[in-house]
Parts: C-alpha cells; structure tokens; sequence
C-alpha cells in the first residue's frame, strides 16, 4: 500500500553492516530545486545478539522471513509504526529470535502511555536454527487510539525489547498521546463525552474508542470515517488560514467557528482587513443554515480577530447541537 500510495510520501531504506556499539546517525536532506535543507540526528545502540535474544520489533507493511543471519532483511516498513482507527484492522511488526530453545515463546504486550496493558499474547516464531522469526499480527480494535509501546520477550528472560506504535484517526495526524486526542477533538465531540473517554480504564479504553467511532460515523458502510477526515483537514485549514501570534490557528476564535461549522455562507467586511495597525477591523460571518451571524474584530489592529460577546454566546449554543 505505501509504495503505491499518489502523494508525495517516500520510503527511504539502506541497509548497513555494522558491529555493535553505540553510533550517531545523522541525516540530511536537500531541495535540488531550491535551497532549503533540513538535518537531524540520533543515537543508536547495535545490540549483541547474544544467545536466547530477540530483535527490536520493527513495524512493517510487508516483510519476508529471513532464513539467515547472513542474507538482507526483505521488508518495507512502517517508517512512522502508525495505523488508523476503523481502517486499519491490524498492525504487522516484524521479530526477530537468536539461538532459541526449540520450545520457546514469546511473551507479547501492548502498554498505553500511562503504562496499563491495553493488549497482550504469546506466540512462537517460526521454526530455524540460530535464527528464528514472525510477522506479529497486532489487533488495531484491541489498541486504542494514542501513543502505545509494543513490548516482547522470552517467557523466562528477563529481557525486554519495545518498539513504540502510534494509533490515530489519520495518517497526517501522528497524535502522541490520549490527552492530547481529547484535546484535538474539543470542537468535535461534546465535553462530556470526552471527558469519559478520559475516565475509561486502560483496559476498556480500546472498546470504548470503537464505540465512540462507530457512533460519530455518518457511514458505516464506508472505510473511512468521513466526519472525522473532514474536521481534521479543517483543523489543517484553520491552521494555514487563521493563525494568530502565538496562537495555532484552529484555536483562535474564528479557527474555533471554522472547525466546528465550516465555511460560512458569507463573509462581509468591514474597514481594510487586509491593511495591519487598523484599529475596529470587521468580520461578519453568516450560516443561514443555523440562523447565526457573527462578527469578529480587530481591536488592536494587529489581527487578533475576538468573537464578539453576544456571537460568543450564540455560537455555544449552535455548537452545542453540532457536537456529537
């Protein structure tokens, strides 16, 4: 699916033969077509892989086995371990064992950011000699949504390799934790809602996310949750549109109205919105659908646009019907 997807996301792999150690990897990468340029850097730990040990867990979109330590791995991997809640049905990681008793297993588990098991199995890997490994088969309803680590190890070891795994509800969105989910959906969902999606244990919190999804979904019959896609390219929109200094742009008081009703059907202005340091700037947006007319100002001149009271009030009391 990543290979053939028509944006512009790339998949870059290379393998190296290194020892074990500790090493900085550093990467960079240029525009040919213009200047710019960006660079970043890591530490990296090369593990020995001793006897009765298993490999980090690689998160991949498709992989074949190795047969031996000496030939290259066949894989294309998950660059980013995510996956989308009601699309994707699982996530496929990718493991690796060293010099394994015959009759070993290994000891699986998913844990939330708060550290409760959210997930957890046995499995074996396929039969070898010094090297044995599987393709793990993770249940995304099982998961949640948020930032999770994938742990494994050797029933009667106590060593523990972790990879982590982000589960979303878009691939543009890489949300790194529960909390901050809550907080992306304010305008989406009502409070109480979301406030019970917070209170839910670790271990109904998968459920509660299907249920929460399959609620707020306009078309079951469909992969994709329309409503949800289309409120987070909103959020996008108000981002590029809307943004104040300091302030993200889906959270300034037009970005909220934008988030939550959309484009209106009218925008009338008045003074020169487009000229700064103008004092008493005016926008007036107008949903007929919901009888509701606001206006935003420009007190300082300097575009921090504020609703004005009476529009504040009107539009709780819209949004309050709109959220799910």
């Amino acid at each position: 699916r990543e290979t053939s997807r028509t944006d512009e996301s790339i998949i870059f792999q290379q393998y190296l033969p290194i020892v074990p150690g500790q090493y900085v990897v550093s990467v960079a990468v240029r525009d040919e077509g213009s200047a710019r340029n960006g660079q970043d850097e890591m530490l990296v730990t090369v593990p020995k892989f001793a006897a009765n040990t298993l490999s980090s867990p690689i998160a991949v979109y498709e992989a074949d086995l190795r047969g031996s330590r000496d030939s290259i791995p066949d894989i294309v991997a998950n660059p980013r371990a995510t996956v989308v809640f009601g699309r994707d049905s699982i996530v496929q990681l990718y493991l690796e064992g060293y010099s394994l008793p015959s009759d070993a297993r290994v000891r699986l588990a998913a844990h939330n950011e708060r550290g409760g098991t959210v997930w957890q199995d046995t499995a074996t890997l396929g039969a070898g000699g010094m090297l044995r490994a599987a393709v793990l088969r993770v249940p995304v309803s099982r998961l949640g949504v948020g930032r999770l680590t994938f742990a494994a190890s050797v029933i009667g070891s106590t060593d523990t390799v972790r990879t982590p795994l982000f589960v979303t509800f878009g691939e543009d969105w890489a949300i790194s934790s529960l909390d901050e989910m809550i907080n992306y959906l304010r305008y989406f969902a009502s409070a109480s809602r979301l406030q019970s999606l917070k209170d839910t244990s670790a271990e109904k919190r998968a459920v509660a996310w299907a249920a929460f999804y399959r609620d707020t979904d306009p078309d079951p019959r469909t992969s994709e949750h329309e409503a949800l896609r289309d409120y987070f390219n909103r959020i996008e929109t108000s981002n590029l549109r809307f943004r104040e200094e300091g302030t993200p742009g889906w959270l300034t008081d037009r970005g909220k109205v934008y988030v939550t009703l959309g484009d209106p059907d009218q925008v009338l202005e008045q003074g020169d919105v487009n000229s700064m340091g103008q004092r008493g700037r005016a926008q007036i947006w107008t949903y007929a659908q919901h009888r509701l007319q606001l206006v935003f100002v420009d007190q300082t001149g300097f575009g921090r646009w504020r609703m004005t009271s009476s529009g504040e009030m009107a539009f709780e009391t819209v949004a309050a019907r709109e959220r799910r």
